[in-house]
């Protein structure tokens, strides 16, 4: 094997990886990854000590120690672009030897673990939920670039037909804890079904997208990022899981009258649960 040539593996001056600017040693096992660089503290708030904090462009990046255990918490931003430069970055920094350019022949896997919000789409969900994701609905543009063995899904009077990403084998298991299939957009108004001033093509699936049932579980809810951490972990090899907070749900008409609610309660419970 070849080392990876500058153009393709791009990393600082100080061997970092380029955008997110960390090695491998600021990188544990265990991150969090949130899609705000405002939620980054409420996540840390938790940690019993913090060692560091980085701030570079939109990515807000807290290391600490939680209950004994080393864990990074860092904002991704919205959209699986985004998240195809945080997943593939965190990788490469504990994957590949900044000197030689090569795979490193040890290699470390990751665990991710998206805390998000999200609206439901299923009318049986009340706002205030918490939700794990058990796969996702590719409707955004990230796959098509990659090779991949995913399979596409029939979703009825969609624009295109997403692809299937499945979930981690560990399932998560607490009280009141959904489980279902998310749909991942590209974006927040038209590929969510929202009509303002431009038609929406996709606002007829979404009218009937919680009735797409893949394996036992049937679509609940829609965001921005999580077919591509699950996509990019499961190609390099890492463990994903992604939980919302659905804040509104598009089948009713409603949204939480107090967000902050049930995101602070998911952060509480998510950590709890990974460590």
């Amino acid at each position: 094997m070849q080392p990876y040539a500058p153009s393709e593996l791009i990393l600082n001056p100080d061997g970092t990886v380029y955008h997110l600017g960390l090695k491998a040693k600021d990188i544990p096992s265990l991150i969090f990854t949130v899609g705000d660089p405002e939620r980054v503290s409420s996540v840390s708030k938790h940690f019993n000590e913090v060692y560091w904090t980085k701030n570079r462009r939109e990515f807000k990046m807290v290391r600490g120690n939680f209950k004994g255990k080393e864990v990074l918490v860092l904002s991704t931003g919205m959209g699986t672009d985004n998240i195809d430069i945080v997943i593939n970055e965190l990788d490469a920094a504990v994957n590949i030897d900044p000197v030689s350019r090569m795979d490193r022949e040890e290699r470390t896997k990751l665990t991710v673990i998206r805390i998000g919000t999200s609206g439901a789409v299923d009318p049986t969900i009340p706002v205030g939920s918490h939700l794990w994701s058990a796969g996702a609905l590719a409707f955004d543009a990230l796959l098509p670039f990659y090779k991949h063995d995913f399979k596409q899904v029939n979703v009825p009077h969609a624009p295109f037909q997403p692809y299937f990403i499945p979930g981690s084998d560990r399932t998560p298991i607490w009280e009141g804890l959904h489980h279902g299939i998310t749909a991942t957009l590209p974006g927040f108004y038209g590929p969510q079904g929202r009509n303002i001033r431009i038609q929406s093509t996709f606002a007829e699936a979404l009218d009937g997208l919680h009735q797409v049932k893949v394996g036992d579980h049937s679509v609940t809810n829609f965001e921005m990022e999580t077919s591509g951490i699950y996509a990019l972990a499961h190609l390099l090899g890492h463990e994903a899981h992604s939980f919302s907070a659905l804040l509104a749900n598009r089948a009713t008409g409603d949204f939480h009258e107090n967000p902050s609610q049930p995101v602070e309660a998911l952060i509480e419970k998510v950590l709890d649960w990974a460590v």
